[in-house]
């Protein structure tokens, strides 16, 4: 990635890649250009790290990873859900609505059109639901657009379609967590967003664009929603010059 920058600011990077019981860092490397200041910090959940960064030249960086990958694909509809008083203290702050995803908005709306499932069969109903009516498109929000303004126009990136899956599910009263990485085959290739949702005692991958399987993603951190989780923030105005992102899968 490459940004230019007009005046001295500081920056927050987070797209490295971290160890997890199911993800191994097998490589990587770091590239950033000249800084005033550079230090690490732990991300949302201590999940991953960011790097906090001092710059006042344009501002350039390059990442590559080899990460292997031991998730089995699970059925989602076959697994059951915990009532709220029964959930871990770290699954309990997923619950709650958020910036973009206002699921306290939503309780009416997720009764109404899927009442009649529950647990791990609801999240499938409304992954489904999403993936069939919602249409993928580049153009269609901002870092304005919320899930309730999603639904309404039914269009998005994966941010969007993953803002909808966690405040549907929150509203379901199903802990939820917006989850940034990198997959294969997604088009146009990018930073990839999708949901975790947490059944059976465990966090699982949803994919509500259909573009990743949940045993082909590498997640980078978590968090309520994409503002805990943006690959890079600023704190002073700065430009794209050119930014990429490519991942390929090796069996």
């Amino acid at each position: 990635m490459h940004y230019a920058v007009q005046s001295q600011t500081d920056i927050i990077l987070q797209i490295a890649v971290p160890d997890f019981a199911d993800q191994r860092v097998i490589s990587e490397q770091l590239v950033l250009s000249e800084s005033l200041h550079s230090a690490s910090a732990l991300a949302e959940s201590g999940f991953g790290t960011r790097r906090l960064l001092y710059v006042e030249k344009d501002f350039e960086c390059h990442y590559t990873a080899q990460v292997a990958i031991d998730r089995p694909l699970i059925d989602i509809a076959s697994l059951t859900a915990l009532p709220p008083h029964r959930l871990p203290d770290d699954a309990l702050r997923y619950l709650m609505p958020s910036r973009y995803c206002q699921s306290d908005e939503l309780q009416n709306f997720v009764e109404a059109e899927f009442g009649g499932s529950t647990g791990g069969e609801r999240i499938a109903g409304i992954r489904d639901w999403i993936f069939e009516r919602f249409r993928y498109s580049a153009d269609s929000s901002n870092q304005h657009t919320t899930a309730v303004d999603s639904l309404v126009h039914g269009q998005g990136v994966c941010r969007d379609f993953a803002h909808v899956l966690i405040a549907l599910t929150r509203a379901s009263s199903i802990p939820a967590r917006f989850v940034s990485g990198y997959a294969p085959y997604v088009s146009p290739p990018d930073f990839h967003a999708v949901a975790e949702v947490y059944l059976d005692h465990a966090w699982h991958l949803v994919d509500a664009t259909g573009m990743a399987a949940s045993n082909q993603i590498a997640r980078i951190g978590v968090g309520l929603d994409a503002a805990e989780v943006a690959f890079l923030a600023s704190f002073e105005p700065i430009m794209l010059q050119q930014q990429t992102v490519k991942v390929s899968l090796e069996e």
